[in-house]
């Protein structure tokens, strides 16, 4: 088997807290299992730290070093590690994004952060916020986009979107914007750069219908899965949690439109905004 992926520590705070973790472990000849024991969380959590997908939490940081005997290493890099330009419900995600090598995600109500487009990302912001200053909304919009620039990447991470009717139909900000980010989904779609398919109102009930899904996965870790609601969310590794997503999303997407005809309604879509932004 291979060995566990070379990290570059200078790439991040996280990882470099990430790979001195290791190190530390390995060090003692203990395995990820043994060191997360007395944290009562899985191996694989420890995994996800090492490889710096996921922020250490100080109380763990705090564990670490009586567990390794290294001195408050790792509580004195823990405030570096976790800081983020991003919600503490979402900071993790972001950074596993960055590693994956394929996301599937499931949007019942907006269009996925990945596929969105400036003018949206501006006006579901303010929607969401309507007493924020613009300097915030600016700060909010700027991560989005950054984040979108992993699809510029013409093959990885591949993207599997299964869009609900809803989040096509609805219009964040006006008619023109919500054209634009419809058109912007239609052109990814076309040069191949992801797959998307449609849920229609006409496939009722299934097993995502409760909120929002996205799984990932990686070439040298075990998959995630992130669901999200209102401020918050909850980002998962256990592998029967993650398998359990794993198989709703599946049944999600044997419910959608095809690839084919999932492109011809989005298209179409766009042609009534494009209309209904001309009416006087």
């Amino acid at each position: 088997m291979p060995g566990p992926k070379e990290l570059d520590p200078s790439s991040s705070p996280r990882a470099m807290v990430g790979s001195e973790l290791r190190h530390a472990r390995e060090s003692l000849k203990m395995t990820q299992p043994e060191l997360a024991a007395p944290l009562f969380v899985s191996g694989s959590f420890i995994g996800q730290l090492e490889l710096g997908t996921r922020r250490m939490p100080m109380e763990y940081a705090i564990k670490f070093d009586e567990i390794l005997g290294t001195d408050g290493f790792f509580v004195r890099n823990c405030a570096a590690a976790m800081k983020s330009k991003y919600p503490d419900h979402f900071a993790d995600v972001a950074e596993a994004e960055a590693i994956t090598t394929a996301i599937k995600e499931y949007a019942p109500e907006l269009i996925p952060g990945l596929l969105q487009t400036e003018a949206y990302a501006r006006a579901m912001f303010r929607g969401g916020r309507p007493t924020a200053t613009e300097a915030v909304i600016d700060d909010l919009v700027e991560a989005r986009l950054e984040r979108a620039k992993l699809l510029s990447d013409p093959t990885t991470p591949s993207f599997w979107g299964i869009l609900d009717e809803a989040t096509l139909r609805r219009r964040i900000g006006d008619a023109t914007v919500t054209a634009e980010a419809l058109r912007h989904i239609a052109d990814l779609m076309r040069r191949h750069r992801v797959i998307v398919q449609v849920l229609p109102f006409s496939a009722g009930a299934h097993m995502a219908i409760e909120g929002a899904l996205k799984l990932m996965s990686f070439s040298d870790a075990p998959p995630l899965a992130y669901l999200q609601s209102m401020g918050s969310g909850q980002l998962l590794d256990d592998p029967a949690s993650v398998a359990q997503y794993e198989l709703a999303y599946d049944l999600v997407g044997a419910s959608a439109l095809s690839p084919r005809d999932s492109l011809a309604l989005v298209e179409q879509l766009a042609e009534d905004c494009d209309h209904e932004a001309q009416q006087p």
